[in-house]
């Protein structure tokens, strides 16, 4: 069984940056689609940003867009980022990231084609 162990988050203040690290390891996840969910406040999981086996190609979700930037390193672990410039209160949140099944791209968006998760790391924007 594979392992993802996320690090960064905490306490940001609006307008700054944010940095999220996760250290999947334990299975070949350099070959499959991962991507970075969030869970605001009294809400349903949602995709903050996706990315296919070879960091090729890549979705960001609306709320996001312009403004994060997700990537990651395959090799004997795979290492996933997130970083999200300029944050706002609204992405407050507990952040996870996710490996999918497989490479299959086409299903980047749905939440069950994620089949490992990351512990969670909680991201508060407020000054």
């Amino acid at each position: 069984q594979g392992q993802l162990v996320q690090s960064g988050g905490g306490l940001v203040q609006p307008g700054d940056s944010l940095s999220l690290s996760c250290t999947a390891s334990g299975r070949t996840f350099g070959s499959r689609t991962m991507a970075w969910f969030r869970q605001p406040p009294g809400k349903e999981r949602e995709l903050v940003a996706a990315l296919n086996w070879n960091g090729g190609t890549s979705y960001y979700a609306d709320p996001v867009k312009g403004r994060s930037t997700i990537s990651r390193v395959n090799g004997e672990n795979t290492t996933l980022r997130l970083k999200l410039n300029y944050v706002e209160p609204e992405d407050t949140a507990v952040y996870f990231c996710a490996a999918a099944k497989s490479a299959v791209w086409s299903r980047f968006a749905e939440l069950n084609f994620y089949d490992n998760w990351g512990q969670g790391t909680q991201v508060t924007v407020s000054s």
